[in-house]
């Protein structure tokens, strides 16, 4: 015991000793919650409308005047038919509303530019919605569950905590110990009577502290200057986090334990790892919507799981036992990698 608590303190003091790191570690959670939060959105807020009307009338007016006090839309006024390929081409426009009589029912046909797809879909969205609404058209009763103000936040924020973690914990970890083998330290330490599991485990409770202080500051903006909902699930999101932490740190492990210096393991843990997490892991792109062949590579990414599993804990306020799936899945990664990298050290 007096040994590990030699190592945790070495370690320690390694990590507090390089405060550009540290500054970098602990910004980089916060820029990037921020940045995706507020800066980064997929919310389409100021759509650019104009209408075509054959013939007014009252329902023709209420669906302009519907038109033109949406706080998404941002009515441009009339126009005429012929205008309307101007009007878009040239971009005063993003869509283009026709209102015609039939017998006196309104009918209406949507024409929108559609080389921003996202603000295409978010524009016939919004013009469908004000169209149904109007008095002379049925009602379309829409209820939107989880996340009724449609915020990015909502989406990005377990998309970038298992980014971050997978990103700062394999590289921390794996560049730490990687040094040690440049510099001839882990060697010495290897020979030595002390136990490879006791080595590691000295390595890794530094850096596992300095990740829940992450984690706390990652939750703490992301349920006070984000605006997620907090509720009693908060304890599972922990429970879950530490095991993402855990396992994220046995991938900087194995890392360590393949490349010999610390160019490679940083190349390794930052390309490798961040390329698949930001593609494939569900965070940006719909895993669903992806080849059948992409998805199944999915499978081996932790971060689809850990985000799948913080979006419904988080975002939808579910209890536990809907996550099981995940949570077997991640602990299984866990123990899998972790009992390689271990291997590899003892074999050393």
């Amino acid at each position: 015991m007096a040994i590990l608590n030699s190592l945790i303190k070495k370690e320690a003091y390694h990590i507090l000793r390089d405060k550009r790191t540290m500054i970098i570690t602990l910004m980089m959670p916060l820029v990037l919650l921020l940045l995706f939060g507020f800066a980064i959105s997929t919310e389409v807020n100021d759509v650019r409308v104009v209408a075509i009307v054959d013939r007014h009338t009252d329902e023709t007016r209420d669906i302009v005047e519907r038109l033109s006090v949406n706080p998404y839309i941002s009515f441009k006024g009339l126009a005429s038919s012929s205008e309307v390929d101007k009007i878009l081409g040239t971009g005063y426009a993003d869509a283009a509303v026709f209102i015609k009589n039939n017998d006196g029912n309104p009918v209406s046909q949507i024409i929108v530019d559609a080389s921003n797809t996202v603000v295409a879909q978010a524009s016939t969205g919004y013009i469908r919605s004000i169209i149904s609404g109007s008095s002379s058209v049925a009602p379309t009763l829409t209820q939107t569950l989880y996340n009724p103000q449609l915020k990015s936040a909502y989406n990005f924020v377990p998309g970038i905590m298992g980014m971050i973690f997978i990103l700062i914990c394999a590289i921390m970890t794996s560049v730490s110990l990687v040094r040690e083998k440049e510099n001839g330290t882990m060697d010495l330490l290897l020979v030595s009577p002390v136990k490879p599991a006791t080595i590691i485990t000295g390595k890794l409770i530094p850096y596992f502290i300095l990740s829940c202080v992450i984690l706390f500051v990652m939750l703490t903006i992301a349920y006070t200057v984000l605006g997620l909902p907090v509720s009693s699930r908060i304890i599972d999101v922990v429970v879950i986090s530490l095991i993402y932490i855990l396992l994220s740190l046995s991938i900087g492990l194995l890392v360590s334990a393949i490349v010999n210096t610390q160019l490679t393991a940083l190349i390794v843990s930052a390309v490798a790892f961040m390329l698949p997490v930001i593609m494939l892991s569900g965070m940006i792109f719909p895993i669903d919507n992806m080849p059948t062949v992409l998805q199944w590579l999915s499978g081996i990414i932790p971060a689809r799981w850990y985000t799948q599993a913080m979006r419904k804990l988080m975002v939808q306020q579910l209890d536990l036992g809907y996550v099981l799936q995940e949570v077997v899945i991640l602990l299984s990664m866990t123990v899998l990698i972790l009992a390689i990298a271990l291997k590899k050290f003892n074999t050393k």
